[in-house]
């Protein structure tokens, strides 16, 4: 037997802003879930993305503290295109979430952003340059 990957847990300090964001970047989460110590989404795959408060954590981990600094994670999300990457970026930004990079360029051939969710994790928004739409 070998271990399979299942889940990618994030821990956050504001569920309903987490669960905001994340829902305006099309993860499917269930009504009510704002409300909630612990929710789930699944993705593409059979993945699945999980949200657990502050305090869940504090539950069975006592000694555990919110980490300090820059993040060391982020969430990849491609788009359909350069100019997704540009309108997803936009529409997040003029909504109140942060910016980290500007949509440019990148010297490795694609379009690509990098948002903030609420607790500072990085959200990369890519797509490579001169692509044919996904099917």
């Amino acid at each position: 037997m070998s271990p399979r990957f299942d889940a990618i847990g994030l821990v956050v300090s504001d569920m309903a802003a987490a669960v905001a964001f994340y829902r305006r970047l099309g993860f499917a989460f269930p009504e009510g879930a704002e409300r909630e110590p612990h929710v789930e989404a699944e993705l593409p795959g059979g993945l699945r993305l999980l949200l657990d408060t502050e305090d869940t954590v504090r539950s069975f981990h006592a000694g555990w503290r919110p980490p300090s600094g820059n993040g060391r994670a982020s969430l990849a999300l491609r788009c359909e295109g350069p100019a997704e990457v540009d309108s997803v970026y936009e529409e997040l930004v003029s909504a109140g979430h942060r910016g980290e990079l500007k949509p440019w360029d990148a010297f490795w051939g694609q379009r690509y952003a990098v948002l903030l969710d609420p607790d500072g994790n990085g959200v990369d928004l890519f797509a490579p340059l001169g692509q044919v739409p996904m099917q």
